[in-house]
């Protein structure tokens, strides 16, 4: 669990002034079969012209086996410098929005639509996502997530198959694939910097993603 100044921190991040903490899910880190391959195939992309601009790939980070999924949009400029999604303001905030419903970063995977920062931080274009999203839904297939959330329209958006807006998809559970994964949406840590009045709004989100995971059917 997350100690009690750690969690005020994070709710102080998020605007929140309390909350009534719930005992966190314990995850396992495993091997994955394919996992290697898969990391090599993004590495070496091609499928698409922002190959030519990445300093490299961002494949994605945390438990490989969590059963919290987070999916974000695209590499910002710290993102393809490190090869890792979420650095930088917009990941300080995302781990404290994640820590103030008891998941400490490391137990989550984190992957985002894209695996190459567009130029200028340009939103995606269709093609760029058709090409790109059969990698997201193979890193989906590998670490079988219980619940994803989808941080900002684009990733909704891509996520689901759906040119509906963001307003309309958050306070709603949706669901993703064969297996039906409960998908919540919320905004993007980055929005939410640039417009901190919402952070409540985000903080009902992450209420709602809890509340879906605790009811959950037990896992044989």
């Amino acid at each position: 669990m997350i100690d009690p100044q750690r969690r005020a921190a994070y709710l102080e991040a998020l605007g929140i002034d309390r909350w009534a903490a719930r005992p966190s899910a314990a995850t396992a880190s495993a091997a994955t079969d394919g996992w290697g391959e898969l990391k090599r195939c993004v590495t070496k992309c091609t499928r698409c012209d922002l190959h030519r601009s990445r300093t490299q790939p961002v494949f994605g980070v945390g438990d490989q086996k969590a059963k919290w999924m987070v999916v974000g949009e695209a590499p910002g400029a710290e993102e393809d410098r490190r090869g890792e999604p979420f650095v930088g303001a917009a990941g300080q905030l995302l781990n404290a929005m994640l820590g103030a419903i008891e998941l400490p970063r490391e137990t989550v995977f984190i992957a985002n639509i894209l695996k190459c920062r567009p130029p200028e931080n340009r939103d995606p274009s269709v093609e760029e996502i058709n090409e790109c999203l059969p990698y997201l839904h193979q890193q989906i297939e590998q670490v079988a997530p219980r619940i994803l959330l989808a941080f900002g329209r684009v990733a909704a958006q891509s996520l689901l198959g759906t040119d509906t807006t963001l307003a309309k998809l958050r306070g709603t559970v949706h669901r993703f694939g064969p297996r039906q994964i409960p998908v919540v949406v919320t905004y993007h840590p980055a929005y939410l910097l640039r417009t901190p009045g919402d952070k409540r709004k985000a903080w009902e989100d992450l209420k709602l993603a809890r509340k879906v995971f605790a009811e959950l059917p037990t896992e044989v």
